[in-house]
């Protein structure tokens, strides 16, 4: 049944906003971890497991944005009485009935978590972490475990997980039916224990085995390199929208532009995302004017971020993505590339637009809801569509397998030389814009000299 339009008012909450395709959502805004909302249902449910099934369907009645057009309010409306009618003899059985309620959104992002899941479910932004090192997302139509991202220097980047492989089974256990935080359950371990992920590739299943570590991870990479004709070129990978992202940024830009930078090239390949404000930030180091990302709610659009006139160079950058850039990276590649700021070079990228909301319940469970999407100033919606790079270059085959980290940002590097060669034709013709059509079948024309 298709979704009624309505709206519902209230004061503007504060929220702390992350971004990132990350072991549980992409997109997750961080509510004060006490919240509780007021219950409508009688006293009868208080201090009971009625009284988080009732919070749970009044924070979605308030704030579930729909996605998939499936939801119905007078539904939702039926579904919270039949539920408090009925008698529940412990938190197992209250559980089951929250996780059945929120079965019905058809959103695999809204989500319930026990306590134990709430308390283990950490937003990797710290720039540490345990386990394996990838990033994975429920796909909402195949109901598979992907693997959006590894993360570069981790156990599964050096075995050689890609974007995409679909995660089918754990130490031999299949994840048929899994949520994303089953499957991280399985994953996590402790240091230096062994873990063996059954991948689907290509339609070909391999067994990829590896040891869980503890891994630091440093938000951006940077160097001058020399281009044939002697240019010089900035090239700074970003690797992760973490809270140094945004000071490792500056100080790279900065640390370049001494060392003579004439452009740049901006990685963002394999970036998962982060924080969105570590992107907004980012953002505004790059841009001096213009819309950066805009927050679509149910209500309508809800806030605009914009440039500040504080950007840290004006010289012509060029940004590289994939399949594994998600969500913050896609903020910031659209932010550029709307506004004509950058161009973008390589594949399309992840498409994770979708917002939620992480609210801790009263005794001590949570939850997480999708309550907004991210579009980019032109206004195109992020979630599913993704964005479109001007220049079309994949990795072959053989780079993929054989291409080193170290290699990356150099001349073995396939995507990078495209992506050197159209900040090259940009420098030559500053002022006469775009010299050749974007796209793949132009490609001839970005690589020429």
């Amino acid at each position: 049944m298709r979704a009624k339009k309505f709206s519902i008012k209230g004061s503007p909450r504060r929220w702390f906003l992350a971004l990132g395709a990350g072991t549980v959502t992409a997109a997750v805004v961080v509510a004060n971890p006490g919240l509780g909302l007021p219950s409508t249902a009688s006293s009868s449910i208080t201090n009971s497991p009625k009284e988080v099934i009732d919070q749970v369907w009044q924070i979605v009645y308030r704030d579930f944005l729909d996605s998939s057009g499936d939801y119905d309010l007078d539904q939702w409306s039926i579904l919270r009485k039949d539920l408090l009618s009925k008698s529940y003899a412990g938190t197992a059985e209250s559980y089951e009935a929250i996780r059945g309620m929120l079965a019905s959104l058809d959103d695999p992002y809204t989500r319930f978590l026990d306590p134990k899941e709430f308390k283990e479910m950490q937003i990797d932004t710290s720039g540490e972490l345990t386990g394996v090192g990838i990033q994975i997302s429920l796909d909402k139509d195949t109901k598979e475990i992907v693997v959006v991202s590894p993360i570069e220097g981790t156990p599964a980047s050096k075995a050689g997980v890609q974007p995409k492989d679909v995660i089918v089974s754990i130490d031999g256990q299949l994840t048929k039916g899994m949520t994303t935080e089953d499957a991280v359950k399985l994953i996590r371990g402790t240091e230096g224990s062994n873990v063996v992920l059954g991948l689907r590739r290509k339609g070909s299943i391999i067994d990829v085995p590896l040891v869980r570590a503890r891994i630091e991870i440093h938000a951006v990479d940077s160097q001058l390199n020399t281009s044939a004709n002697g240019t010089k070129v900035g090239y700074i990978r970003l690797k992760q929208f973490n809270a140094n992202a945004s000071k490792e940024m500056r100080a790279a830009i900065r640390e370049l532009e001494k060392q003579g930078s004439q452009g740049y090239v901006l990685d963002l390949r394999s970036n998962p995302g982060g924080l969105l404000e570590a992107s907004i930030d980012i953002a505004r180091q790059w841009l001096d004017e213009g819309t950066i990302v805009s927050t679509k709610t149910r209500e309508g659009i809800q806030d605009v971020r914009r440039a500040t006139g504080n950007a840290l160079t004006n010289r012509p950058v060029v940004v590289l993505v994939n399949e594994g850039s998600a969500s913050a990276s896609e903020i910031l590649s659209g932010a550029l590339q709307d506004n004509e700021r950058g161009l973008l070079v390589g594949q399309k990228t992840f498409g994770k637009g979708l917002v939620q909301s992480v609210r801790g319940l009263s005794d001590g469970s949570g939850m997480t809801v999708t309550i907004a999407k991210y579009l980019t100033p032109k206004g195109t919606d992020i979630h599913k569509n993704g964005i479109l790079p001007d220049v079309s270059v994949e990795m072959s085959e053989k780079e993929i397998k054989t291409l080193t980290i170290e290699q990356l940002g150099t001349n073995k590097d396939g995507q990078y030389r495209v992506a050197e060669t159209t900040l090259i034709k940009a420098l030559q013709a500053p002022k006469t814009g775009r010299n050749y059509q974007p796209g793949a079948a132009n490609l001839q024309s970005a690589l020429q000299r």
